[in-house]
């Protein structure tokens, strides 16, 4: 059974919009065309639909960075970075693509240790190595020494790949790939706690 996107985004309870930044980035297989509409596959919705929420208990942070990346443009002038992700970028590119040029806090998203790259709120890379930062003239910060500690490129089954140098980078990537990881902000990146809040009841 295909489904329309609006359909899908109606299933996954999210605008249209936003369920279309996963075909254009590439990471929904099995798409087909009838007509002018794209139409999704039912299993892959449900696949989205019954994805885990990212636990965060396992970090060893109170508080960790969320870039809410765009959809990498397809096209771009020779120099021009381009920003973004896309399932089609190599390693390198993508890296390039993800470590920068944001408006920030910097401290706080080094002191994360990693940085969950979420499209459409499902975490499609995570980079790690954030100690070091710049800040441009239009007040943007990026990390040159980031690394990427893996990425997805096909979020159904899903598929992941894991490149940090690092035992534990990899283990940290694998923990959150593919993963449901909400969250709200009014720029690119979000501050979100690794554990709930302890509410204190006080006595009248």
């Amino acid at each position: 059974m295909l489904l329309t996107t609006g359909q899908a985004a109606a299933e996954l309870d999210c605008a249209v919009t936003t369920f279309r930044r996963l075909i254009h980035a590439g990471l929904i297989p099995g798409t087909a065309r009838r007509g002018v509409r794209v139409m999704v596959p039912l299993e892959v919705v449900l696949a989205l639909k019954d994805r885990p929420v990212a636990d965060l208990a396992h970090l060893q942070v109170p508080e960790i960075a969320v870039l809410r990346a765009d959809v990498a443009p397809a096209t771009r002038q020779q120099s021009e970075q381009t920003q973004g992700f896309s399932a089609s970028l190599p390693p390198d590119e993508l890296l390039a693509a993800l470590q920068g040029r944001w408006r920030c806090n910097p401290a706080s998203v080094a002191a994360g240790q990693i940085l969950p790259v979420t499209l459409s709120g499902y975490v499609v890379a995570v980079l790690s190595g954030l100690q070091q930062w710049a800040k441009d003239s239009q007040g943007r910060h990026s990390f040159p020494d980031a690394v990427l500690a893996g990425y997805v490129t096909d979020l159904v089954t899903p598929v992941t790949h894991l490149t940090a140098p690092t035992r534990s980078g990899r283990q940290a990537a694998s923990r959150l790939l593919g993963a449901a990881l909400p969250s709200h902000s009014g720029g690119p990146v979000a501050y979100i706690r690794t554990r709930p809040t302890a509410i204190t009841s006080q006595e009248p």
